[in-house]
């Protein structure tokens, strides 16, 4: 993979302006097509560094009720992987560095090869697979790198040193490190956590973490941010544009803006 691509740069230019970068999720097609197109702009907007689309899937292990029940919207609406397609193109025209986090079944149903080149002639940079183990990417592996996609895989506290140093050699673009936020109580919590499974990762990768679940506010932003290269933020935006059907764009870009100003905290 060439560093050269903008998620690259990307946390380039982060460490040398020393804050954090913030990527933003949104699952593709939720509310509808043409509206997640206008928030994730708005996310964008609002100061988003780098924009991470979900692809909905009809069996999401690995999400949160709130992710679970924007996945069911965009599936109602007609959500599909040629749709997906025409927003990453749209997204990735914006010049912000465009991911894909999906399921490995919609990658194996399309076709890998199929898939990873499609994706990349319309801009998208990396792909997050947090359902495909190790042990079986090879052929995924092989196949991102000739396409010049990032292979973006997770990594949990509960991971073990073995397993984690498979796992980040593995990993172009960052390494997504999942943090029980939110879940484990207080922000100090978090912050142990995530900071904890950084610690073990920086010692045996050089390529940038990024820190995601749980992180839904300004403060939390910005604990997460004095330790961590990227700063994921997915259920905050979804619940913007739930809570406010009449204007989503407008409640997405102020979610933005208070998270990108967390993230320069340092």
């Amino acid at each position: 993979m060439s560093s050269q691509s903008k998620l690259s740069e990307l946390f380039v230019k982060c460490k040398s302006e020393n804050r954090a970068a913030l990527i933003g999720y949104l699952p593709a097609g939720f509310p509808n097509q043409s509206d997640s197109i206008k928030i994730i702009k708005a996310m964008i907007e609002g100061g988003v560094d780098a924009v991470e689309i979900g692809f909905p899937y009809s069996d999401p292990v690995m999400d949160g009720p709130v992710i679970q029940e924007a996945a069911e919207v965009a599936r109602n609406n007609g959500i599909t992987m040629a749709k997906t397609l025409d927003i990453v193109k749209e997204i990735s025209g914006t010049g912000v560095p465009t991911l894909l986090m999906t399921y490995w079944n919609p990658i194996e149903k399309y076709g890998p090869e199929k898939f990873a080149h499609d994706f990349s002639i319309e801009g998208m940079e990396g792909v997050i697979t947090p359902d495909l183990p190790i042990e079986e990417a090879g052929v995924w592996l092989a196949t991102a790198k000739e396409n010049s996609i990032h292979s973006i895989f997770v990594v949990a506290p509960s991971t073990g040193d073995g397993r984690l140093k498979d796992v980040t050699f593995n990993c172009s673009g960052f390494i997504y490190a999942a943090s029980s936020m939110g879940v484990t109580g207080t922000q100090t919590n978090v912050a142990n956590t995530a900071s904890t499974l950084v610690e073990r990762i920086r010692k045996i990768s050089g390529t940038p973490v990024a820190v995601g679940l749980g992180v839904s506010n300004r403060s939390q932003a910005s604990e997460v941010a004095k330790f961590a290269d990227g700063v994921i933020v997915g259920s905050a935006f979804v619940k913007a544009v739930l809570q406010n059907p009449s204007d989503p764009a407008t409640a997405v870009r102020k979610v933005a803006e208070e998270l990108a100003l967390g993230v320069r905290e340092r």
